[in-house]
């Protein structure tokens, strides 16, 4: 089986010298080890603070609630659901805008269409790390006056113009699950550079709690473990050389598959790099023969592992409300894309065995 994905880990051995250091001293939650991880990260992404957490959807609570966030924000539908999710946690009402069928992120001008009176907030999201349209997105939130918070689960790693992408925004967020770039097995952070504002991130991971026990605004227990921490710190030491590999099997894959009819990719902006923690083609079956279903289908009898992935939020149980919602674009990338085999760590051999079956598979039906 060629597996969809698998976390890419320090040397077990690199991790034994402050594991025994956090069983000597029991101190196993928010000490000095999520301090290093912070400060590295800070420093890695050339941010004022990286505020660690315990996921990301921690973290979007954490910043609708210190931004005070109430009326409409507007998102995508082709995200993952945390996002609606946090939104109806914090009363907040989603107000889904479309995406553009080629870079797959939020369309500025179906985010302008969206503003209204009630519109407190954008929230985009950088879809498997390429980065959203910054420039125009802060020329709406300027026009309008209203907060940026970026959804960057995916984007530890991706860079606008020369700068990490998650330094946009009033707000960035991070997820450090086993899926992405990063990982910390679980864990988040959150990236501003506004200081009154981090401050009460900071607290807010603590239940808003100034460790006085006289809490000074509705927070949630949101703290990264030091084991946690001590995994991202060796993680991000690897990182760079295993973010360029993780490059180097994009490359192949978008070489041997170029021109194939039928099988486009995500566009990436000139300027932009995304950090690829998902490697997504669109089929189109008039093209390519068959459907994406059957094409993930016909791949799974050659033991790849592939999905479909987003499935639109508002078209999920839980957002019955939206059902009637149309959003052309989004609906129409659902029907067509999915996800290739990709880690960092993914032997070579691999993805060309991946795109070998896949031509084989065009030829077959044509």
């Amino acid at each position: 089986m060629i597996p969809l994905l698998r976390p890419t880990l320090p040397k077990l051995a690199s991790l034994q010298g402050k594991l025994k250091d956090v069983f000597r001293t029991g101190m196993l939650t928010n000490a000095k080890y999520v301090r290093e991880f912070e400060n590295r990260c800070a420093e890695y992404l050339g941010v004022k603070h990286a505020i660690a957490v315990a996921n990301g959807t921690s973290a979007l609570m954490l910043a609708l609630t210190c931004l005070d966030m109430k009326g409409e924000v507007i998102l995508p539908s082709f995200t993952y659901s945390s996002d609606g999710h946090v939104l109806l946690w914090c009363g907040v009402k989603p107000k889904f805008a479309d995406i553009d069928p080629a870079t797959l992120n939020l369309d500025p001008e179906s985010i302008e269409r969206s503003i209204t009176s009630r519109t407190q907030a954008i929230m985009p999201t950088h879809v498997f790390g390429n980065p959203c349209e910054i420039d125009a997105i802060g020329k709406i939130a300027r026009k309008h006056n209203v907060k940026v918070i970026y959804d960057g689960a995916h984007a530890f790693g991706s860079v606008y113009h020369g700068k990490s992408v998650l330094g946009f925004g009033d707000v960035s967020i991070v997820s450090l699950t086993p899926t992405k770039t990063l990982t910390t097995g679980e864990g988040g952070l959150l990236i501003v550079n506004d200081e009154k504002l981090a401050r009460k991130m900071k607290l807010g991971r603590y239940n808003g709690d100034s460790e006085n026990r006289n809490e000074e605004f509705l927070g949630i227990t949101a703290r990264m473990d030091e084991l946690s921490a001590i995994l991202g710190i060796e993680g991000l030491k690897i990182f760079p050389k295993m973010q360029r590999r993780r490059l180097h099997l994009v490359e192949l894959y978008r070489r041997e598959l170029h021109g194939l009819p039928g099988i486009t990719f995500q566009k990436i902006s000139s300027g932009s790099i995304s950090a690829y923690k998902d490697l997504v083609i669109l089929v189109d079956k008039e093209k390519f023969g068959i459907s994406r279903d059957e094409l993930i289908g016909e791949l799974r009898k050659k033991n790849i592992e592939t999905k479909a992935y987003f499935y639109p939020i508002h078209k999920k149980k839980v957002y019955e409300r939206y059902q009637n919602l149309r959003l052309p674009n989004t609906e129409l990338v659902w029907e067509k894309i999915m996800n290739l085999p990709l880690y960092s760590h993914m032997p070579e051999q691999y993805a060309k065995k991946v795109c070998s079956v896949i031509q084989s598979i065009h030829q077959k039906h044509i």
